[in-house]
């Protein structure tokens, strides 16, 4: 976990985790449906920039998380510039044809895809998990069975880790020995598989019984232990995200790619 603490909290990080979400997912809609190759290469720019100066983690570490990036920007391009249509053929052999159309929309795809990993990525790293489950019930409304259902089950997450390390150590004690191949993946399988299960149904059990003696109802009003709330540093998000977006929509129009 020590890998996703930032070095400082930005801006961001004080944004409602739940307004932050909903901005997000509109500006995947609007790269989703766009079909203009420079204002698809602006907002992916634009978006690196907000990840890489506004995250809060070191540039190294930033990188880090990004390189992956290369390689779906790699994957989900190529199929469409090495087979799709296209009139302007520059080079064909066999399958594999070549052409204006084919690579300027393998690189559109590429551009989207990489916008989709830059937004989600800022989110995921400037998001606390518990405060956005907390303000999607208390601005949004969401079920309270819902909502603590998953911050349980995140919650649970380093229990389930530890047991883990447990049952590894346990074996290694034991002089445990795999096969390789299926057969060690089978062994390892069931090795793990039933004590892990067992574990974590024991402890829902008594997750199950605190909860009910300290009479938790699903239905009932309930106080909150984080509140969280609107505030100015969410609606100058707001505007600044649109602006970002007005910004790149015309510097687009304005300064297009090798004058496409």
């Amino acid at each position: 976990m020590n890998l996703f603490t930032p070095l400082k909290e930005t801006w961001l990080y004080r944004v409602n985790p739940a307004l932050k979400f909903v901005v997000f997912f509109v500006l995947l809609v609007i790269a989703l449906i766009n079909r203009s190759f420079d204002f698809a290469l602006h907002q992916m720019i634009v978006y690196l920039l907000l990840l890489l100066l506004f995250s809060g983690h070191s540039w190294r570490k930033t990188l880090l998380f990004t390189a992956p990036f290369l390689v779906i920007f790699v994957s989900s391009s190529s199929t469409m510039i090495l087979f799709g249509k296209g009139e302007q053929i520059w080079w064909q052999w066999g399958l594999i044809r070549i052409s204006e159309e084919s690579f300027y929309h393998g690189l559109l795809i590429g551009f989207k895809t990489i916008s989709f990993g830059a937004l989600g990525m800022i989110f995921a790293l400037t998001s606390k998990p518990i405060l956005f489950f907390y303000a999607l019930m208390q601005q949004f409304r969401l079920p309270s069975k819902y909502a603590y259902s998953f911050i349980a089950s995140i919650r649970m997450l380093p229990a389930v880790w530890d047991d883990y390390q447990t049952r590894t150590d346990a074996l290694k004690v034991r002089g445990t020995r795999f096969a390789r191949g299926f057969r060690g993946m089978y062994e390892r399988l069931s090795a793990y598989a039933v004590p892990l299960l067992a574990q974590s149904i024991r402890r829902a059990q008594r997750i199950a019984v605190a909860m009910e003696a300290k009479r938790f109802q699903m239905g009932a009003t309930r106080t909150y232990y984080y509140t969280t709330r609107y505030s100015r540093t969410d609606l100058w998000f707001v505007g600044m995200m649109a602006g970002l977006l007005i910004t790149a929509y015309y510097t687009a129009v304005y300064l297009p790619l090798a004058g496409r």
